[in-house]
């Protein structure tokens, strides 16, 4: 049994069914709860869709300056070729 941070209802989950990151919702209140412990089973929260896209967003900008630095490497390697 866990029960739902949302509502406090109690939750029928068997802690052999589920493994820690799995999403569930609560029956009595309809909220979207994630398994955040094995033992005993623990319920939090789940985030929303829309906030994980978000944060995809964020690393994929990141990526777009790390391939600026590349293009910086690539330069330094021309000024080496120029100076000898």
């Amino acid at each position: 049994m866990a029960t739902c941070p949302e509502c406090d209802a109690e939750i029928e989950v068997d802690e052999f069914d589920v493994d820690k990151g799995d999403q569930l919702s609560c029956p009595e209140c309809g909220s979207n709860l994630e398994v955040v412990g094995l033992s005993p089973i623990e319920l939090d929260i789940a985030l929303d869709d829309d906030d994980e896209e978000e944060d995809d967003d964020d690393v994929d900008d990141d990526d777009d300056t790390g391939d600026d630095d590349e293009d910086d490497d690539g330069d330094d390697s021309e000024e080496d070729d120029e100076g000898q």
